[in-house]
Formats: structure tokens, C-alpha cells, sequence
């Protein structure tokens, strides 16, 4: 079922709004992400959603195995679960001071086919690496998280150090403004939203945005860089969102 949201404002990605995807959003913003039908009824109740049509999908993501239901009881799939994680460390990254050193990543395989070669491109993308060139893959080394096993069959990775100054690479390797520009229209849109649908289609906007921040080390960001603020936003929104929903 569609719910009514206002007209997308420029530059802003808000998509549909659903009794599938406030459900979600309910689970991925609850630690541990598992509630009772009856909560997940009462939190789906402010967006004009009956209890019938809820129970339905809850029904239909059951079956899709994005759920799994024990005795009234509904989590998050173990393929959720991944997203969950990419959501939180998107809401809180695991940074440490940066020396100047950079986390460089060379792909090794040949002979990969289209399928194979995207779902590479899309692993290194969420470990926020940018691409200097085909093959060639790179980000200061300021993240706290470990290098994944699973790509030392296809990747070599490196510590580097580029010879050019490190501000004007970060910003050749990512849209720095263009980002920092949607952030600052996202942060507008959701301070104007009221009407529930139109709040939670603005963060959920919000919290696509954040899983393509660089989370780059301060000293490479344009000044008033607007990461922070938009974790806050959502932050409080998932607070007031688990209140209602738990009728805290």
C-alpha cells in the first residue's frame, strides 16, 4: 500500500512510502531488531496504515525472507541483518585520528565477468574506497575497520602514500560538494516535514545519503561539512520514531 507524501522538493531523492518500509525502518532502527506485531501495528498506525494491511506484509516479507516470526515475534533476515550493520556504522563510523597514510586497493583478478566485476565495484564502494582509475582503488586510511578476508582472492591492498597534496585528491576521488549541497536540501526538507509520511520519507532519504558519505578525515572536507548534523537528524528521529513505537 502507497501512502500520500507531499511533492518531492529539487534535488532531494524521496521515493514511496510504504507499510514495507516503515516496518523496516521500525526493525533496522531497533537493537536488537526484533518487536512484537503489536508494536510494529502501533508504530505503522501514524502513517494511515490499518492493522489488517500491516499484518499482510508482515505476511508477505515472512514468506520473501526478509523476516523471520517466532511466537508473535518479527526480525530482521540474516541478509537484513548486513544492512542493518552498513546502516549503523554509516550513523556512527568507526574513525581514528589520520597520520596521512591511505588505504590503497589494486584489483588482481582477470577474466571476471559483468555480474561478477559489479558486485566487486560494489563491495569496495561500501568500504568507501573511490576509484583513482580501472582498477585502482583508494581512501584515507582512517577508518577503524578491518580489512574483509573475503577479497584476497580478487584484491591486493596497500598503505600509501600519494605525492600530491591529499585535499585536492580527496576531492577529485568524490563529489565533496555535491554531496555536502543534498545533505544541506535533505536537512531543509525534513526541518519543513509535519505530517509523519512526509518526516519519514525526508529521513529515510537521510539515511540513504549517509551510506555514501566518504567519511573522510576533517582536514580533507570543505568547510561546514554537513555530516554531522545529518546523522543528528536522523538520530532524533529514530528516537522519537522508538518511543512512539514502544509507547515509551
Amino acid at each position: 500500500m502507497r501512502m500520500n507524501v507531499s511533492a518531492e522538493p529539487g534535488g532531494v531523492d524521496l521515493r514511496p512510502l510504504s507499510a514495507r518500509s516503515v516496518v523496516l525502518s521500525l526493525l533496522l532502527g531497533t537493537h536488537p531488531p526484533e518487536l512484537p506485531a503489536k508494536d510494529l501495528v502501533r508504530g505503522v498506525e501514524p502513517f494511515g496504515v490499518g492493522g489488517s494491511t500491516v499484518r499482510a506484509a508482515l505476511s508477505r516479507m515472512v514468506a520473501a525472507g526478509d523476516l523471520r516470526r517466532t511466537a508473535g515475534v518479527y526480525r530482521l533476515s540474516d541478509r537484513l541483518l548486513e544492512r542493518q550493520r552498513r546502516q549503523d556504522d554509516a550513523m556512527s563510523p568507526d574513525t581514528r585520528a589520520w597520520d596521512g597514510d591511505w588505504q590503497m586497493a589494486v584489483i588482481t583478478a582477470t577474466g571476471r565477468g559483468p555480474a561478477e566485476r559489479a558486485e566487486l565495484r560494489a563491495r569496495l564502494t561500501a568500504l568507501r574506497l573511490a576509484e583513482l582509475r580501472e582498477g585502482v582503488w583508494l581512501r584515507p586510511a582512517n577508518l577503524g575497520r578491518p580489512w574483509p578476508g573475503g577479497l584476497d582472492d580478487v584484491v591486493r591492498h596497500f598503505t600509501a602514500r600519494p605525492d600530491r597534496p591529499a585535499r585536492a585528491l580527496a576531492a577529485d576521488l568524490w563529489p565533496l560538494d555535491a554531496w555536502a549541497d543534498t545533505a544541506r536540501a535533505l536537512l531543509a526538507h525534513a526541518e519543513r516535514a509535519h505530517r509523519p509520511a512526509d518526516r519519514f520519507t525526508a529521513v529515510a532519504a537521510v539515511v540513504r545519503h549517509l551510506l555514501a558519505d566518504p567519511v573522510l578525515p576533517p582536514a580533507l572536507l570543505p568547510t561546514d561539512w554537513p555530516g554531522p548534523a545529518l546523522r543528528a537528524a536522523y538520530e532524533e528521529y529514530r528516537r522519537d520514531l522508538t518511543a512512539a513505537t514502544l509507547g515509551a
